[in-house]
């Protein structure tokens, strides 16, 4: 079961030069942007300009593959659900005596896009950042609601942990269920019930190997001295670049042709 969200990918581009708290907003403002699209010359800026940032990372697009394979079944069921569910205006054909509309299909496929895009945004946040950098960054981003006696800290660390431990429970995941199978396990069963039954064993030794690594993390910091944020020093200091200027440009120049196609361009 290979998982790549949570994983960083060590290259030299223009994203991995950039400061973590730029990239933290610009994944932000990408949903944000994406989630805004209506028209196809939208959806067309929006995968041109996701597209060239992903290739702009310098990281492999069978991780991209990774990061939707996960999530396939969802893709499949929401776009047959607004297929046959989506009420148009002009009939394409029939199946049946269901009509199927051009504007069902219009929208099962921008939503296919739509997915898609906010997966390799988001995704290129964790390949191109250390969760080391993203828990600084995060930090550093929620400072201010330290007045307020949030603990920004720790808040960032767990998210930090969870995000890095992602991939490592997926790799559990996989040695369970291949220890299972060969124990006789049915994960290939054409019954559901018996394949619901088979991943119950797997669900016990998973809840352990969480509690162990846990334990083992908590072990490892305490012997560090980890006492949270407070006096904590860091290697690296925080800094802006030229990548961030560059990425902040670009990202402004998308951002602004997505929001005046908004108003203009109504298909």
């Amino acid at each position: 079961m290979k998982i790549s969200l949570g994983r960083y990918v060590p290259a030299d581009s223009l994203f991995h030069r950039a400061d973590p708290r730029t990239k933290i907003i610009w994944t932000v403002l990408m949903m944000v942007l994406i989630l805004l699209c209506r028209s196809w010359i939208e959806y067309l800026i929006a995968a041109v300009f996701v597209t060239g940032c992903f290739i702009a990372s310098k990281v492999s697009f069978k991780f991209i593959l990774q990061s939707l394979k996960p999530i396939l079944i969802l893709l499949i069921f929401t776009s047959l659900f607004n297929f046959f569910f989506y009420r148009g205006e002009t009939v394409a054909f029939m199946i049946g005596t269901k009509p199927i509309y051009y504007e069902s299909i219009s929208m099962s496929i921008k939503t296919i896009v739509r997915v898609v895009l906010l997966i390799i945004s988001a995704s290129l946040l964790t390949y191109t950042s250390s969760s080391v950098s993203i828990t600084d960054g995060l930090e550093s981003l929620m400072r201010p609601l330290s007045v307020i006696r949030v603990p920004v800290h720790e808040i960032a660390m767990m998210m930090s942990i969870a995000l890095r431990f992602i991939p490592t429970f997926a790799d559990e995941t996989d040695k369970i269920i291949k220890a299972q199978a060969s124990r006789g396990a049915e994960f290939d069963s054409k019954n559901v019930f018996k394949k619901i039954r088979s991943y119950i064993p797997v669900l016990i030794p998973l809840f352990i190997a969480a509690f162990k690594s846990a334990e083992d993390m908590a072990t490892a910091m305490e012997s560090r001295c980890y006492r949270g944020g407070k006096g904590r020093t860091r290697y690296k200091i925080l800094k802006f670049s030229s990548a961030d200027i560059v990425l902040t440009v670009l990202t402004a120049v998308f951002g602004t042709a997505v929001i005046v196609l908004r108003f203009v361009v109504k298909i």
